[in-house]
C-alpha cells in the first residue's frame, strides 16, 4: 500500500529491505535462541549498512548521517524493524536514536563534536537518565525527585533512577534533574550530560525484565551521588530539560512505533509461508478460513497503525506538538503489533513458542512497549481530556516550547 512517503525516504528504505534481507536476517538466523550479537557482529553489520548506504539516516551528513528530514526516514524506520538487531545495525536504535536527535537538536559545537560524532560512529553508547523508582516519577514525571545544585561554575547531581535503557553499557547519560525546586517542574528542571566514568556514578544493576535485546541492551538502575560536571555538561538553558525531553520524546515514541510495526509485518510474513507450508485435516493450514480472517484483521491493523503515524509525523513536521495524535499513535501501535505478533505466533503452533522461528523473542520484545514510552493508561489520559474538553493540558501542566537560540 502506497502511504505519500517522500520519494527519498522510500529510496532508502528500498536499499534497507535489500540490506535485511542480505546481511541481517542471516546474522539474525545465526543466533536464533535470543543469543546476544558480539560487538565484533555489530560493527560488521554497521560496516554493511554504510556499504549499501542505509546507515544512520534519520541524521544529519555533517554528523555522518544521510540526513533524511523525520517524515522522510519514518519507511526506513518501519524496514529496519523487521529484524531486532535491523535498528542497531543501520544506528536507528532506541535509546541512541533519540539521544542523538536531541544532542542535534540542542547540544552546543562542543557538545556535538565530544559526544554526537562518537555517537553515530557508533564509538559510543548512551541511555536517557528520566525514570525513578518510588516514591520519584514513572508514569507521572512531576514527582522527579533527583535534584542538580550550582555549585560555582559546576553542578553536583544527586539521582537515582531506573529502567534506564543501556544504562549497563552506556558512555554517557543524559540526566534529568530539578534545578529550581520553586518553579513548577515542566519549568525547574534541566538536562545535564554525565560521563559513565564520571565520580559518583553507579550502576547497580541490570533491572530483570521481560524479553531480551540481540544487541545486549539493559534496563538499568543507576545512582548519582554526589555526581560534579561542569556548566558546560548542561544540555539547553537551566529550566529548559522537560521541554527539550518533550522534542525528543514525541518523534521517538512514532520512530519506535514504525520499528513494531516492522517487526510485527514480519510475523505476519512468517505465519503466512507458515500456514501455506503445513498441511493438517486434509488441506494447507492456509486454507482454513479461520487461520485466514485471523491474519487478515491483523494486516487490516498495522495498514491503520502506518496511517496513523504518519499523520502524527506530518504535523510534528509542520511544527505542532502534535500530543494528541501521538498518544493515539502509540497506545493504538503498542496495542496493535502486541496482537499481530501473538496472532502470528498461534498459527504457527508449536513451531511459533520454540526458538527456530524468530516468534517467540518477538512476542518478549512487544509487550513491554504497551508500557515503556508512556503506559497505555498515560497516553489514553491525555486523549480523554480532549474527548471531555478538560482543562487545556497548558494550563494544568504548563510544557513552554523549546526554541533554539541563534547560535545553534
Amino acid at each position: 500500500m502506497q502511504y505519500d512517503d517522500p520519494e527519498r525516504g522510500e529510496a532508502v528504505a528500498e536499499r534497507a529491505r535489500e540490506f535485511l534481507d542480505e546481511v541481517v536476517l542471516p546474522k539474525e538466523r545465526a543466533l536464533a535462541g535470543g543469543a546476544t550479537a558480539s560487538a565484533g557482529t555489530i560493527a560488521d553489520l554497521r560496516k554493511r549498512a554504510r556499504e549499501y548506504d542505509v546507515y544512520a539516516p534519520q541524521l544529519s551528513a555533517e554528523h555522518g548521517g544521510l540526513g533524511l528530514s523525520f517524515r522522510e526516514a519514518l519507511p526506513v524506520f518501519e524496514v529496519a524493524g523487521r529484524s531486532l538487531l535491523g535498528p542497531t545495525a543501520m544506528r536507528m536504535d532506541a535509546p541512541d536514536e533519540g539521544n542523538m536527535h536531541l544532542l542535534e537538536l540542542a547540544g552546543d559545537d562542543l557538545q556535538k563534536e565530544q559526544y554526537l560524532d562518537p555517537l553515530v560512529a557508533g564509538e559510543m553508547r548512551s541511555a536517557f537518565a528520566m525514570t525513578e523508582p518510588r516514591p520519584g516519577g514513572g508514569s507521572d514525571p512531576k514527582m522527579v525527585r533527583s535534584r542538580a545544585e550550582a555549585d560555582g561554575d559546576d553542578w553536583v547531581i544527586d539521582a537515582h533512577k531506573w529502567w534506564t535503557t543501556q544504562g549497563v553499557e552506556a558512555d554517557l547519560f543524559i540526566v534529568l534533574a530539578r534545578t529550581d525546586w520553586d518553579a513548577h517542574p515542566y519549568e525547574g528542571c534541566s538536562l545535564f550530560l554525565v560521563p559513565a566514568e564520571a565520580p559518583g556514578v553507579e550502576v547497580v544493576r541490570n533491572i530483570p525484565h521481560l524479553g531480551s535485546h540481540p544487541s545486549g541492551k539493559s534496563h538499568a538502575e543507576v545512582r548519582f551521588d554526589g555526581v560534579r560536571v561542569p556548566d558546560e555538561h548542561r544540555l539547553g538553558e537551566e529550566g529548559e530539560g522537560f521541554s527539550i525531553a518533550q522534542q525528543r520524546l514525541g518523534p521517538a515514541r512514532l520512530t519506535h512505533c514504525l520499528r513494531y510495526s516492522g517487526l510485527a509485518e514480519r510475523a505476519l510474513d512468517i505465519a503466512t509461508a507458515y500456514l501455506s507450508d503445513r498441511e493438517a485435516f486434509d488441506s494447507a493450514l492456509s486454507e482454513k478460513q479461520a487461520q485466514r480472517f485471523a491474519l487478515v484483521d491483523a494486516a487490516t491493523r498495522l495498514h491503520a497503525v502506518r496511517a496513523t503515524v504518519r499523520h502524527a509525523a506530518d504535523r510534528i513536521e509542520a511544527g505542532e506538538q502534535a500530543r494528541i495524535e501521538v498518544s493515539m499513535a502509540k497506545t493504538f501501535a503498542a496495542n496493535t503489533v502486541q496482537d499481530a505478533v501473538d496472532t502470528a505466533l498461534q498459527a504457527c503452533g508449536g513451531s511459533g513458542i520454540g526458538k527456530d522461528l524468530p516468534l517467540s523473542d518477538f512476542y518478549e520484545a512487544v509487550r513491554p512497549f504497551r508500557i515503556v514510552d508512556g503506559a497505555d493508561e498515560v497516553h489514553k489520559r491525555v486523549v480523554a481530556r480532549h474527548l471531555f474538553e478538560d482543562p487545556p493540558l497548558e494550563e494544568l501542566e504548563p510544557l513552554p516550547t523549546f526554541q533554539l537560540r541563534e547560535d545553534r
